[in-house]
């Protein structure tokens, strides 16, 4: 995993003479109104206004609303988020990976220079279910969250970072649950601060890995299996 997936949307390939604007400066305007109004409330005029470009330059360039939509989605994955995705794959612990993302979610969703909360949880609050092939891929985004967590934690059962009984389908699910739900904390107001303690939280559902040393004896009197101590 080098990065979580483009949309299931592809951009839309422009038409017609050469485009006069900035395209990375267009969506980052774009996400700004989409993440304010919400999907459908957006009007294409609020947004050609924000981008500062007319109707014919926003349907050449981008087709549609839901083209523009998953493209801005797509930008604000990119720029702001695959790094941290990347981050935790490359870190060889997990508990230094996993608390390392939660950090920097933490930041990422109260950032100043970036709408407050995450655009693929918090825009799935604003599309009916008539846009069916926005929500498809809004929902495809989100179970490339649960898929990356999951992808990470069978890696640290294989190399003995958690104990081989673990469970990772259910915190696989759990982590991305906990992730949705600071995302919506940080749209209602809660800071870095409080975030971070929220992801620290989180840390301790890793299960503890066995005590190096341990080795399972059974207790012929009693029936069950204890733990001795290597001398």
């Amino acid at each position: 995993m080098k990065s979580k997936k483009q949309t299931q949307l592809a951009p839309h390939k422009s038409k017609g003479r050469p485009r006069t604007f900035d395209r990375e400066v267009a969506l980052h305007r774009a996400l700004g109104v989409f993440w304010r109004s919400g999907y459908e409330p957006a009007a294409m005029s609020e947004l050609c206004a924000a981008m500062e470009i007319n109707p014919p330059s926003l349907y050449a360039a981008f087709g549609n609303k839901a083209q523009l939509f998953m493209e801005a989605v797509q930008h604000y994955e990119d720029v702001y988020w695959n790094a941290t995705w990347q981050r935790m794959e490359d870190t060889r612990d997990i508990r230094e990976a996993m608390a390392t993302f939660f950090s920097e979610a933490a930041g990422i969703l109260t950032s100043q220079e970036v709408p407050c909360g995450c655009m693929v949880i918090l825009a799935a609050t604003n599309v009916s279910q008539e846009a069916k092939e926005v929500n498809d891929a809004l929902r495809a985004l989100r179970q490339e969250g649960r898929d990356c967590f999951l992808t990470r934690l069978k890696r640290a059962v294989v190399e003995e970072q958690l104990p081989a009984n673990t469970d990772v389908a259910s915190l696989a699910s759990t982590l991305n649950t906990i992730l949705e739900g600071m995302s919506l904390q940080a749209r209602d107001g809660m800071s870095s601060v409080e975030l971070k303690r929220i992801a620290a939280t989180a840390m301790t559902l890793l299960p503890a890995k066995d005590s190096e040393g341990d080795v399972p004896q059974r207790d012929k009197s009693a029936g069950v299996k204890t733990r001795k101590k290597r001398s």
